[in-house]
């Protein structure tokens, strides 16, 4: 997740990625334990603190100024989880997830790009391992599905040269699978049971 706007405070670019966060939180399964770590004040004292008292005071502040950031705020408000606390993070100290936060907003807010990882919008492990997983998923679903695959599409799901794999004549085992000659050059993949085939 991330974003820029023109024309725009760090207050209100803290407060727009945590409602971005609470409004894909609302959508998902949630752990018991999960916190939100932030290194805004700003959002936790807000939050935590103040919201309440400017809402007695017709979101005014102690002082009798307007709240600024109210279209937020209110925002914020309708969409907190009451089961998700939030907790501190202290800015710049090293923390790998705090660190991998500025470096995303940096580059959004220097007109840059960043690389996000997503699984349904969450970022969760390098690209070498989301690879090999849609791999994986492909390849239980082919095998639940009894579908055939030519010579040159079982070369590309597990990755070996197709002049190498045009020598099988055998079953075999790629990871959790046997793959199964068929007629015609053609393989299918069946949920692995165990033994001592030869081993890819």
């Amino acid at each position: 997740m991330g974003g820029a706007e023109a024309d725009t405070t760090n207050n209100r670019m803290e407060l727009t990625g945590a409602l971005a966060l609470l409004d894909a939180l609302a959508e998902l399964p949630r752990d018991p334990a999960l916190t939100i770590r932030t290194d805004s004040r700003y959002l936790i004292d807000g939050l935590g603190r103040w919201l309440p008292g400017w809402k007695r005071k017709g979101w005014r502040t102690a002082s009798g100024s307007p709240v600024l950031n109210r279209d937020l705020w209110e925002r914020l408000d309708r969409a907190r989880l009451p089961d998700v606390p939030l907790s501190y993070v202290k800015g710049h100290s090293g923390d790998p997830d705090n660190e991998r936060c500025d470096s995303i907003a940096v580059a959004f807010a220097r007109g840059g790009r960043p690389e996000l990882l997503a699984v349904g919008g969450i970022d969760l492990a390098p690209r070498s391992l989301q690879q090999l997983l849609t791999r994986l998923e492909l390849a239980e679903r082919l095998a639940q599905g009894g579908h055939g695959l030519s010579l040159l599409e079982l070369a590309q799901l597990v990755e070996q040269p197709a002049a190498r794999l045009e020598q099988r004549r055998d079953p075999w085992i790629w990871r959790d699978w046997l793959v199964e000659p068929l007629a015609q050059g053609r393989w299918r993949l069946r949920r692995h049971g165990g033994g001592l085939l030869e081993q890819v």
